[in-house]
């Protein structure tokens, strides 16, 4: 009887051992595992650093800017002045897609540009929105046209 327990304990471990190992497929084979990627190396401040750089100095329109750009412990600083509101946003993604863990943003937006944004909410510039369905002269969702 003791043999039988042996065995039976060796059965045992002997399927755990195989479910560790191997996962079944749809059609109920099996293959080994592969192990889990690993992560991308982190950059050096430096080489973060000058990627950022380039990314900023490939945009003819950021570039104008001449931001000032410096990295510590993977997070990114980033100064300067701007007559475009958008950069702000611009840079900070830019940082981020070179492979910046954070980043800090002190771009100085001109008054001059934030009075322009003020007067383009005022005078609503925007279009209003139509649905794709919709053709534009159609007024069938238009409360305050005649039915």
């Amino acid at each position: 009887m003791s043999r039988v327990r042996v065995l039976a304990a060796l059965a045992v471990l002997a399927a755990a051992a195989s479910a560790q190992t191997a996962r079944p497929l749809a059609n109920g084979a099996t293959r080994p595992r592969t192990p889990a990627p690993t992560a991308q190396p982190r950059l050096s401040d430096a080489q973060l650093e000058a990627n950022i750089r380039a990314k900023l100095a490939k945009s003819q329109k950021i570039s104008q800017d001449h931001f000032q750009v410096h990295v510590q412990g993977g997070v990114a600083t980033i100064e300067g002045k701007t007559g475009v509101i958008q950069h702000k946003g611009s840079a900070t993604r830019m940082a981020k897609s070179a492979g910046a863990l954070a980043v800090n943003n002190h771009i100085q937006i001109s008054d001059a540009a934030k009075q322009k944004a003020a007067a383009n909410l005022e005078t609503g510039r925007r279009r209003a929105q139509i649905k794709r369905g919709d053709a534009r002269g159609d007024t069938r969702n238009d409360p305050h046209q005649p039915r």
